[in-house]
């Protein structure tokens, strides 16, 4: 894996932010990308929208925490769980 993109999520933006993302990564690394999302408790919509990103494209993987730990905790534990060389977020 060359290239971890980490990112909170949120419902509003969730879609967008994944296809840009994809799009920048495969003309950065090819298909060697993943990009690992963190529900960090957020009360939108947004784990759904995300777990359908997750059927769809393997390369995707959620983190999902029990509560809002706050932005810098998430980030954190998204990068903990992360895989590539380098990191975007």
């Amino acid at each position: 894996m060359k290239l971890s993109v980490v990112v909170t999520q949120s419902e509003r933006y969730i879609n967008e932010f994944y296809a840009r993302a994809s799009s920048v990564a495969r003309r950065l690394v090819g298909d060697e990308y993943e990009i690992v999302l963190i529900n960090d408790g957020s009360p939108d919509n947004s784990l759904n929208r995300a777990i359908k990103l997750t059927e769809d494209d393997v390369r995707v993987s959620i983190v999902d925490l029990s509560r809002n730990f706050g932005h810098h905790k998430a980030m954190m534990t998204c990068l903990a769980h992360a895989r590539g060389e380098r990191f975007l977020d």
